[in-house]
């Protein structure tokens, strides 16, 4: 089989996070191949992470119909993430695009990557103009998470950016290099800076099948995402226990006032109970805060591989990163 697959890197790499995406596979490549011609020669790179459909069976098929079509399946579900950095891992090419399955990255849209990446520019994003296929609920949240990331991150998103871009080949050395398990792709990529420029695309309606992330797991990647790129959420105790100390000693002064003026009063019991919850809960609140930051450590100094590779299915090229360096 290894014979069949060329020494030579291809000009363009195509990564292809999948994940129980079997029904939309074979349109993909119907739409991609052809969309691939404005390069000299290309590989599409499919990483399975960890699907429990026939994802693995078609992606099989497609293989032995085009060598070019690869595919990395994972020993089990490792995340949308973590499967783009093993197809970044894995990309030959002088390029790279980055796309989802589903059919609302439209494959068309890759020329005018291309032409911009031969302009000269080194990290290309797509800008979506709208998001009519997303719940106003979704929306608004986006909108919110945005706002948020764009007061306390370290660097600012590009609005409208996601995952569907075009990364020049020292943008993807520079992106290997970058091995955090809780990571957050859309700042990555801004991370890591170079020669930028946005492409606007319609988002189309899915093919077939359904999202794959639920409200939790946006909430989940959100927090990962302002976890990674600011620190605000440690910051932001201190200055909260400056207030309330600020506060605890104006109402001392005020009591000792209070006593020395009227005289003593009775202690209110509701007044006590509710302010003993209420310092109770911000304590916990910042230990929970804090608690995040140390499992992020955690998770990074045991020094785990990013993901584990069950199958190749295609041929590897000699000079590909190898499971013990890349993943």
């Amino acid at each position: 089989m290894s014979d069949r697959m060329s020494v030579a890197a291809p000009e363009l790499t195509v990564v292809v996070p999948v994940f129980n995406e079997s029904g939309n596979l074979r349109q993909l490549v119907a739409r991609l191949v052809p969309a691939l011609a404005c390069v000299e020669s290309f590989e599409v790179i499919f990483v399975d992470d960890g699907s429990s459909d026939d994802t693995v069976e078609v992606l099989r098929a497609l293989n032995e119909q085009d060598p070019r079509l690869r595919a990395l399946s994972f020993s089990r579900n490792f995340g949308k993430e973590i499967a783009i950095a093993a197809g970044v891992d894995s990309a030959r090419g002088r390029a790279a695009v980055i796309m989802d399955a589903d059919l609302q990255h439209p494959p068309e849209a890759i020329a005018q990557f291309v032409a911009k990446w031969r302009e000269g520019y080194q990290n290309i994003y797509g800008v979506r103009l709208s998001r009519e296929t997303d719940s106003a609920a979704r929306r608004w949240l986006t909108e919110q998470f945005y706002h948020l990331f764009g007061a306390c991150g370290e660097i600012e998103l590009p609005k409208g950016a996601g995952d569907f871009r075009l990364l020049d080949r020292v943008a993807l050395d520079a992106l290997k290099n970058l091995r955090e398990r809780a990571r957050f792709s859309k700042g990555l990529y801004a991370w890591i800076g170079f020669k930028s420029t946005g492409v606007p695309f319609e988002v189309a309606e899915r093919h077939s099948g359904v999202s794959k992330f639920s409200y939790r797991k946006l909430t989940r990647f959100a927090f990962d995402g302002i976890v990674s790129f600011t620190t605000v959420p440690l910051k932001v105790w201190t200055y909260i226990g400056m207030a309330i100390a600020a506060f605890a000693l104006v109402n001392a002064v005020y009591y000792v006032l209070e006593t020395l003026i009227w005289g003593v009063s009775a202690p209110g019991f509701a007044s006590l109970i509710v302010s003993i919850m209420f310092f109770a809960g911000v304590q916990l609140i910042s230990l929970g805060v804090l608690g995040e930051y140390i499992g992020r450590v955690f998770a990074e100094v045991k020094g785990r591989p990013l993901y584990i590779v069950a199958e190749k299915i295609g041929a590897a090229a000699p000079n590909e990163t190898s499971p013990a360096k890349g993943e």
